[in-house]
């Protein structure tokens, strides 16, 4: 048997001494989140986070496609790409005149939309006894469907699959806020689902009240979804999920609906957002 102080014939090799493109090239096929983890290993591995060659593999290579002509000439002139794909994390691009927004998940590097209002089809959303639209300043969009009376709730939402990253998890959230006076909502299920075009899709319980989570829940509601504050300060609820595998080609199809009796008034939808599910 070989002693204890006998030399390791296979040294360890220091992972530093790699040239920094070689650790570019690893810390690429990594995601966002974990390339700024790995950064703090050392000097090399910092540097070598800040390279064009790892943030280029964050950003879609169809963004300037996604963006219309007229707002992709106006993104600033970025020195290097980090700075590129933090731009479109952080400000979501208005695009299709208006009805959905773009930007990318700081996290995953995968592709973000949010639906507007004016895009969604609402039941008897353009007759104003029943629903108005008006403008807030902390919406990204120009307009906000504000509910005046209701009975029937229902609202519906699609966007092709094609537009969306491969292999990805993604749910689907209504993005609201409450008016002044909200009624109608008080321990109301609703039913949601999404879906592929012509397939099936898991129904989901979900409560909109304003209230706020109910005192005591029974087993049946600890599985409901309830509305939960964005850093945006609108309100979100999840209202399903779908895994967009390599190569599907279709119409993601998002449906909610409360059709209870009771009158409902007081929500204001922005939109319905689709992003990467679990990402931090």
């Amino acid at each position: 048997m070989g002693s204890s102080n006998s030399r390791n014939p296979f040294p360890a090799t220091d992972i530093n001494a790699l040239p920094e493109n070689c650790i570019a090239n690893v810390l690429s096929l990594t995601s966002p989140a974990e390339t700024c983890r790995l950064s703090l290993v050392s000097s090399t591995f910092r540097s070598a986070a800040e390279s064009d060659t790892v943030w280029e593999r964050f950003i879609p290579s169809d963004y300037q496609d996604i963006i219309a002509v007229e707002e992709s000439s106006s993104l600033p002139d970025f020195k290097t790409k980090k700075e590129l794909f933090l731009h479109l994390s952080d400000h979501p691009y208005i695009i299709d005149d208006g009805t959905k927004s773009f930007s990318l998940d700081k996290w995953s590097g995968k592709k973000c939309f949010m639906l507007a209002a004016r895009y969604l089809s609402i039941i008897w959303g353009d007759t104003p006894e029943y629903w108005t639209w008006i403008s807030l300043p902390e919406s990204r969009f120009t307009e906000v469907a504000e509910l005046v009376d209701v009975c029937w709730l229902e609202i519906r939402g699609k966007i092709s699959t094609q537009m969306l990253s491969p292999d990805t998890t993604y749910a689907a959230y209504l993005v609201f806020k409450w008016a002044t006076r909200a009624i109608g909502f008080e321990n109301q299920a609703g039913e949601s689902w999404v879906r592929l075009s012509g397939g099936e899709g898991e129904k989901r319980s979900f409560y909109l009240d304003p209230r706020g989570l109910p005192r005591r829940r029974t087993r049946r509601t600890c599985t409901d979804q309830y509305p939960k504050e964005r850093g945006d300060r609108w309100l979100e609820i999840e209202l399903g999920e779908y895994l967009n595998k390599s190569g599907e080609d279709g119409e993601l199809e998002i449906h909610l609906q409360n059709l209870t009796s009771h009158w409902k008034s007081g929500l204001i939808v922005q939109g319905i957002e689709i992003r990467p599910k679990n990402s931090k």
